[in-house]
């Protein structure tokens, strides 16, 4: 068989030619003296058409068959195909391989359940949609190995057997044959690697890197995953941004022919915090956050007594509508955000109503209504807390939750910015004085805070930087420390003890008595960009074969039991559950 054309690619200028054609029916249309046929392939739909039903052998959906015939002018084209203003009339049909009936239509539009369209994921792939995603999820590799190897970037790939290091979730183990009761750990990431190879001078370094974390999984989130991964010599914070924001740029621009204009913003964490109620915000709309603490804090209600936050979101139009069991269900959102209740009061009819009301004097209503500019049917929400992540965090998820239920997000539209200077450390609650790195323990404090490492750690902040787009974080990353005492004393911070340090981290820090240039670097999640840039909200829709969300590959059924003989060879014993 040779196929002179792809189906998708035939346009009017092509009329008159005699084409060979292979693909898949996608649909057939029996009108008794006319058959037409819609025929697939990866580029697209073409319409053939049977003038003569007699040289058709039986022929029926997903058959994947070869069609001989000529190109011809449409005479009522169809403006839904790239091919609808012509059609191939059909001088012969053969059929290559028959297919039963599938379970599912083959289509963008399916009422499947996503975990058929899993386990069938061959069949789905087939589905327009889903090929558009792969295409695009192709171009951004290639804007990636384009970009980078034009600013002399080197792809340097990195080991996949490693040693197990804490890096915030739990490492996926695999057992040694060769050295019974040893694990090998898959990467969570390159981090390590890729210092070494700053350490090493390969000084500039890009790679497309498969990683792996065994966490909890939501509908952007994978068990395992691809980072496009970066790392360079000599830059400082700045550098690297503008840097990357060319990457960005060509992005946007060679997919999905939009401009950025560039630089973008640089929005510190704590006003993204504060303002926004995340440290990946997206300021497509308003809801702001506002610090009602000047006003409140000294109304007689024993809630606002001696904490330090008391802020609210005005939701313009919902007062009305807003009953106690709404309220109920914002307040169960906000605590699962460490937030303990959420208070409201409603404007309607030209003044304040709500049981809170007991609390405010005339004055203190005015203040309000004046400060927040409040206006009838706005609904405002707010809270106190002693905790100012835990408030930010849960009157942020009230806000993007009103911006979902009212619209507020305009489809086809991008949001991006860079959150900067986060903190170093994030207090574990309820253990004083004990903190988690907020990135990993290589990142870099800033210069002008090393002074507040031991004195007041929670002040310091970091060389970090995460790129947002339209509320999702798609890449971070930071300036490395490159000195050795400085980095020892981040792990004493931490709680590592010297013990703890050489056992985990020994074969990295033993680098750092060689000469350590100042580096750093980033990377990004192609699944979650791909995801955005294809207007998706399930990182599902752009992985060829992904998990589902209890990590199991519907299709071929991992994980799986092994047998006796290979656990074995491996020195395992399963213990049954109790």
């Amino acid at each position: 068989m040779e196929r002179t054309m792809h189906n998708g690619d035939l346009r009017l200028s092509d009329v008159g030619k005699e084409v060979t054609l292979l693909g898949w029916v996608s649909n057939k249309r029996n009108l008794g003296s006319l058959v037409f046929i819609d025929l697939r392939d990866a580029s697209g739909v073409v319409q053939l058409i049977a003038q003569d039903p007699s040289i058709l052998p039986d022929v029926r959906n997903e058959y994947v068959v070869e069609a001989k015939g000529v190109v011809e002018k449409k005479d009522v084209p169809n403006p839904a195909l790239k091919t609808g203003e012509i059609e191939v009339v059909l001088h012969s049909l053969k059929v290559i391989s028959k297919a039963n009936l599938t379970p599912f239509i083959i289509a963008d539009k399916t009422d499947a359940l996503e975990e058929t369209r899993l386990k069938y994921r061959y069949l789905d792939l087939r589905r327009p949609c889903l090929l558009h995603n792969l295409r695009v999820r192709a171009e951004i590799v290639r804007c990636w190995h384009e970009y980078f190897g034009a600013n002399g970037f080197l792809e340097v790939e990195t080991p996949i057997l490693n040693l197990a290091t804490p890096e915030g979730a739990r490492d996926y183990l695999v057992p040694s044959r060769l050295h019974h009761g040893s694990f090998y750990a898959l990467p969570q990431s390159p981090q390590l690697w890729k210092q070494l190879l700053m350490i090493g001078g390969v000084e500039r370094y890009y790679q497309v890197a498969k990683c792996f974390r065994d966490e909890d999984l939501r509908a952007d989130r994978q068990p395992e995953f691809t980072q496009l991964d970066e790392e360079v010599s000599f830059m400082d914070q700045e550098q690297i941004l503008t840097l990357n924001e060319g990457f960005l740029q060509k992005v946007f621009r060679e997919l999905l022919g939009v401009e950025i204009s560039l630089p973008l913003r640089r929005m510190p964490y704590w006003e993204a915090m504060d303002v926004y109620g995340s440290d990946k915000p997206d300021t497509r709309y308003g809801l702001l956050i506002r610090d009602l603490h000047p006003l409140l804090s000294d109304v007689p209600f024993d809630g606002f007594h001696g904490v330090p936050y008391i802020k609210g979101i005005v939701v313009p139009g919902v007062a009305k509508e807003t009953s106690r069991k709404v309220l109920d269900e914002l307040t169960n959102e906000a605590r699962k955000f460490r937030l303990k209740g959420v208070l409201s009061l409603k404007m309607l009819d030209g003044q304040l109503q709500g049981s809170f009301l007991k609390f405010l004097s005339e004055e203190k209503q005015a203040a309000l209504v004046s400060e927040l500019g409040l206006k009838d049917g706005d609904l405002l929400l707010f809270a106190s807390s002693d905790d100012r992540r835990a408030i930010d965090f849960g009157l942020g998820a009230l806000r993007t939750l009103y911006a979902k239920k009212l619209g507020l997000i305009k489809p086809g539209t991008y949001d991006l910015l860079w959150v900067v200077d986060f903190p170093m450390f994030d207090p574990i609650e309820g253990q004083p004085g004990v903190y988690s790195a907020e990135h990993h323990p290589f990142t870099r404090p800033r210069d002008e805070d090393l002074a507040f490492l031991e004195s007041d750690p929670e002040r310091v902040l970091a060389y970090a930087y995460d790129i947002v787009i339209n509320g999702y974080e798609c890449g971070g990353g930071t300036l490395r420390i490159f000195d050795h005492d400085t980095q020892w004393k981040i792990f004493n911070l931490l709680g590592l003890s010297d013990e703890d340090v050489a056992k985990k981290f020994g074969w990295f820090i033993d680098a750092f008595q060689y000469g350590v240039p100042p580096h750093g670097g980033m990377a990004y999640g192609l699944d979650r960009l791909t995801m955005i840039l294809c207007g998706t909200d399930n990182i599902r829709d752009v992985i060829a074969f992904p998990k589902n969300l209890q990590a199991v590959d519907p299709t071929s059924k991992a994980p799986a039991e092994v047998s006796e003989d290979q656990l074995e060879v491996l020195g395992i014993q399963i213990k049954e559950e109790e």
